[in-house]
């Protein structure tokens, strides 16, 4: 019964007509009032920021804010994952053998979630990792290591919530949200960063050109709340997380080379 009360309930507001509106109102000069209650109902640290909060003309150009990266500095080592957001990791695990794993309740396809059965394939036994971004969190997205940016595909189109009731209620988001798939590289090894949106602005923008990411650096940015899936291939990345709050560039893992080949080092990919 709550299962299907909550979803009746998104329904009646998860629309392109609504979610239009908000998307306007948030980018327009009328929004620019809410910006400190924003800031004080969140518990946002906007100091860290690039542009002090008054200088930002509406409350999406504050929501999408840069920060200094010198408060987030990013892990070095030839072997490091790092977190590709702020955020909250949900959830982490084995992909299990028929490429299915189970989030709060849950059971996820890779097939659904990739819409391709030889992609999910590949990561038959490997490791998921998902990370939730709330609205009081910095909202760029950074690349989690050295490497180049393969394929990048656009998915679905309405969204659920991908707070922990979404997930647990909604109809199972990560795998139907509206949703960015990116497929990337480090040598012969591969894995997927896989950009999920959530309710009503229900957009993410790409802010990086060019296919080659490095480690750390900016590549886009998500309006309102969201969460990023990372897929990696059987035995070749060993987690290493030793709180569930991140920041960008905190090493989340290690990446390990597979069939005795080495790693390759930033920039020659």
């Amino acid at each position: 019964m709550k299962r299907k009360f909550f979803q009746m309930s998104i329904e009646l507001t998860n629309r392109q007509w609504s979610s239009k509106l908000l998307k306007q109102f948030t980018k327009s000069k009328l929004s620019k009032p809410f910006i400190p209650m924003f800031i004080k109902t969140y518990k946002i640290n906007h100091e860290e920021a690039l542009l002090p909060y008054k200088e930002h003309g509406s409350l999406h150009s504050f929501f999408t804010r840069q920060i200094e990266m010198k408060n987030r500095p990013i892990n070095q080592e030839e072997k490091s994952v790092v977190s590709p957001v702020d955020g909250r990791c949900e959830e982490t695990g084995e992909i299990k053998q028929d490429a299915t794993f189970i989030v709060k309740g849950q059971h996820y396809r890779l097939e659904d979630m990739l819409q391709s059965k030889d992609q999910a394939e590949k990561f038959e036994g490997g490791t998921y990792v998902i990370l939730y971004l709330s609205p009081s969190d910095y909202h760029r997205i950074h690349s989690p290591l050295n490497c180049r940016l393969s394929a990048s595909k656009t998915l679905g189109s309405r969204s659920y919530p991908v707070n922990e009731p979404g997930l647990k209620y909604g109809r199972k988001p990560l795998s139907h949200n509206y949703r960015i798939v990116n497929d990337l590289y480090q040598g012969t090894i591969q894995c997927a960063m896989i950009e999920v949106g959530a309710m009503n602005i229900n957009s993410i923008v790409r802010t990086k050109a060019g296919s080659l990411w490095e480690k750390g650096e900016e590549v886009g940015y998500f309006s309102f709340g969201s969460t990023v899936i990372l897929l990696f291939e059987k035995d070749v990345f060993s987690l290493a997380l030793h709180d569930k709050n991140v920041k960008v560039g905190e090493k989340i893992g290690t990446l390990q080379a597979k069939s005795s080949q080495p790693l390759v080092k930033t920039n020659v990919l």
